[in-house]
């Protein structure tokens, strides 16, 4: 059973998450589930769950995209529904067909692509499909939110008589608008609308020579409106026609609202699928906005999560147009725990929140910004210890609070926990508070737990150093400029680079140095030591990552080459076939003209015939029987070698005449003197040149120094004048 604290959620920014989550939702009501989202309580819904989204997002990368899934909340509609002797309104009758007809189109879209989406398909089983609302409620609702004429019999009818007493209204009041218009008893608005009726514009002074019905006056009382004595009789029969027809359109929706009822659990389905389809539905467009992937989910209690991102900080760094660093770290049976130290700043905080956070997100069913060959477990729990945890409604400091978290701790943690702790140990006297630190550590570390740590407590740094499934780590840091590289190296211990950040930030060195003094000389050599650790390591580092690029380089190289030369071989074997060919073609001229200069001495014919046919006819047995076409074919591709050759041999000697022509001054060499930086010609480290003796120089690399010939130096930039 999965647990996981709320606090771990606060200390990790999990709301954070879901805030960004919920942006991509497209209805209200999956908004406010989006934000609710916790890590699931079980192993098999994680994973059924991650299935899910894996399978949305795999159609935002081919043709079956998914119908429209939006809707217009039918909570208030469900409310009544479960209320007697209530009736829905058209309105909410119009939302009710609609969210049926929106569930009805993604059941029909994953029953055509359940094979592509297998789980989703599962998922949407559990949905009845019926058109059966759909159709009911369009028999009496037209497309303009009206009740049809045919909802039934008594509606009609009461419809017509409406419209035959409107007809006589009008034909009775236009009568009655002409007689007294004639009569010159109406203003010259003649008529006029009053409570949704038409009304005579009377003048006043003839007010009492109009017969009908006082319905009001003008602002200024020069006129008086008056519903004519002729359209009273038919006012009050369309009033109770229309009271009627009001009456029939209630008993109408209220039967297709009890027919509703019926189908009232169906509707909470319908209204439960689409908002979990659309929470489905902003897991995936939130994973495709961070590049997110489904990494394999293995039972084995090993994380591997290889260039991991921190899905806020990726987020806010994209908006700004700034780079996110991403972090590769591996937990396993062999190495538990790791225990992160360096100076502050450097990306400590960040790398421990980035894997928590992570963690929570697989575990509430969402993709995670690593790389697609990572590989992630489930924890049972989840426990964090991170940031200033001072209370001040329960009176406690830092470190009691720390000590209340950490007898937590104990209560909970086992094999199957997760543990992320920041600054471990703080809050207390540094020997005490370290010492204390370290016993939990050993028993956390005793329950087969898995956890990472930040601290910069070295007694932490050598436990991880003793204990086999522990291991240290350490944020690298520029060793020039001391700025963090936010880069996370196991295997070793960090510096604090304490004295050296001080340096960089113009503290004097005589307090440095009287500081220092204050110190056991062991911690300083120490530090000191894994200092100079972590600038070798960055310079094996660099190292390295140019010895890559050079392999790959020269890798690039040789398949060039390669093409080259079979370019080249091919071109050679055209070559000596044209050869060939022209050599029998000589051979063949000079046959002729020897037969040509004997028939001019001796002046047989016929002799000359027999010799030139039994010539043909050599030739002949020794060639390959071709068509036209292939003959035509191969005397085409000797000219476009030929051509091709010319051509070569053409850029061969126009670039030969240039390089006559031109003729590049050679530089005057520099004299090297002491204090110049240099460096060798075929090498990239720069160093200064300390001696200069007999045409040998000694250059001085900061960390060693060597012997070399001046020869093969090149002045980098000269030492500056004092």
């Amino acid at each position: 059973m999965i647990n996981i604290h709320s606090k771990t959620l606060a200390d990790l920014e999990f709301t954070g998450v879901l805030e960004q989550l919920q942006e991509h939702c497209v209805t209200e009501l999956g908004k406010d589930a989006a934000l609710l989202i916790q890590p699931f309580s079980s192993y098999n819904k994680v994973l059924q769950e991650l299935t899910y989204v894996n399978e949305y997002f795999s159609s935002f990368q081919n043709d079956n995209t998914f119908p429209n899934h939006g809707f217009d909340p039918i909570s208030d509609e469900l409310k009544l529904l479960g209320i007697e002797n209530t009736y829905l309104e058209v309105s909410g009758l119009q939302r009710i067909s609609r969210i049926s007809l929106t569930v009805n189109s993604q059941l029909k879209f994953l029953e055509k692509f359940k094979e592509y989406y297998a789980e989703l398909f599962s998922l949407s089983q559990s949905i009845e499909y019926t058109t059966i609302i759909v159709e009911e409620i369009d028999a009496i609702i037209d497309r303009f939110g009206e009740i049809k004429n045919n909802a039934s019999s008594l509606l009609a009818e009461l419809r017509r008589s409406i419209s035959k007493v409107k007809a006589k209204i009008n034909s009775s009041f236009n009568a009655a608008l002409n007689t007294y218009n004639n009569q010159d008893y109406l203003d010259d608005i003649r008529e006029s609308i009053v409570d949704n009726r038409r009304v005579l514009a009377v003048k006043a002074m003839y007010r009492r020579k109009v017969k009908g019905a006082i319905m009001g006056g003008s602002k200024t009382g020069s006129i008086v409106y008056i519903e004519p004595e002729a359209t009273l009789l038919f006012s009050r029969e369309l009033n109770n026609l229309e009271y009627e027809e009001k009456e029939e359109v209630i008993r109408i929706l209220k039967d297709i609202t009890n027919f509703l009822r019926l189908h009232l659990p169906l509707l909470h389905d319908y209204q439960d699928y689409l908002i979990k389809m659309d929470v489905i539905y902003a897991k995936a467009k939130y994973a495709q906005s961070l590049k997110a992937v489904l990494p394999s989910i293995n039972k084995n209690s090993e994380i591997y999560l290889k260039d991991a991102y921190h899905p806020l900080l990726y987020q806010a760094n994209s908006e700004k147009g700034e780079v996110t660093y991403p972090q590769s770290i591996s937990l396993n049976k062999d190495s538990r725990i790791i225990v992160i130290s360096g100076p502050n700043a450097g990306g400590k905080s960040i790398t421990l929140k980035t894997i928590g956070l992570l963690q929570l997100m697989l575990q509430s069913g969402m993709l995670v910004p690593v790389h697609e060959r990572s590989s992630m477990c489930l924890f049972d729990r989840i426990l964090s210890d991170i940031g200033d945890n001072q209370s001040i409604e329960n009176h406690l400091s830092t470190y009691s609070y720390r000590l209340k978290q950490m007898n937590y701790f104990l209560k909970k943690c086992n094999d199957k926990t997760l543990f992320l702790i920041d600054e471990f140990g703080t809050g207390s006297d540094p020997e005490l508070g370290g010492a204390l630190a370290e016993s939990f550590l050993e028993v956390f570390y005793e329950r087969g737990a898995y956890g990472i740590i930040t601290t910069h407590y070295s007694n932490l740094k050598l436990l991880a150093n003793e204990l086999p499934h522990m291991t240290n780590g350490n944020m690298l840091f520029n060793e020039k400029t001391l700025e963090p590289m936010f880069k996370l190296v196991v295997g070793q211990a960090g510096s604090s680079f304490t004295f050296e950040v001080a340096q960089k930030n113009g503290i004097p060195y005589s307090l440095i140095n009287k500081a220092k003094k204050k110190i056991e000389r062991s911690k300083v050599r120490l530090d000191a030591t894994i200092a100079k650790l972590q600038k070798e390591r960055s310079k094996l580092e660099r190292t390295e990552r140019s010895l890559k690029a050079n392999e790959l380089k020269k890798l690039t190289e040789a398949e060039r080459l390669e093409e080259v030369n079979k370019k080249v071989q091919t071109k050679l074997e055209r070559f000596q076939e044209l050869y060939d060919s022209n050599q029998r073609l000589i051979y063949l001229g000079q046959k002729v003209n020897d037969l040509a200069e004997r028939y001019f001495n001796n002046k047989k014919k016929r002799e000359l015939m027999n010799e030139l046919f039994r010539l043909v006819q050599i030739e002949n047995s020794k060639r390959k029987k071709t068509t036209v076409k292939q003959q035509q074919k191969e005397k085409q591709e000797q000219l476009r070698i030929k051509k091709e050759a010319e051509k070569k041999i053409a850029v061969i000697r126009n670039k030969k005449k240039k390089a006559k022509k031109i003729e590049k001054p050679i530089p005057p060499k520099p004299v090297l003197k002491l204090g110049d930086r240099v460096r060798m010609f075929d090498g990239k480290a720069v160093g200064t040149i300390d001696l200069i003796e007999k045409n040998k120089a000694v250059v001085n690399y900061g960390v060693f120094t060597t012997n070399v010939s001046v020869d093969q130096l090149e002045l980098v930039e000269s030492a500056k004048k004092v």
